[in-house]
């Protein structure tokens, strides 16, 4: 436990910090998930979620939640299921 008021202040916003992106991983993990089960079902809103998922993971990389690398590399599984699935 931190002794200083300002090491107390520190832990606080990690710990929110932390939630905030647990929560987004999170968010990520589920909307891919949704839209590969979308995808797999030969369902008509497949492109429409595939077209969600992308987003979710580029806002998470932008805020800095999962790297660049991390979301290039999701976004361009999730795109090679959806054109698999279209042929």
């Amino acid at each position: 436990m931190p002794n200083k008021k300002n090491a107390k202040k520190e832990l606080k916003k990690s710990t929110k910090r932390a939630e905030k992106n647990a929560f987004v991983k999170k968010e990520v993990k589920e909307i891919t998930k949704k839209s590969i089960k979308a995808i797999e079902a030969k369902e008509a809103t497949a492109k429409e979620a595939v077209a969600k998922a992308l987003k979710t993971i580029d806002k998470a990389a932008q805020k800095g939640v999962i790297k660049k690398n991390t979301a290039a590399r999701k976004k361009s599984r999730l795109h090679q299921k959806l054109n698999e699935s279209l042929k």
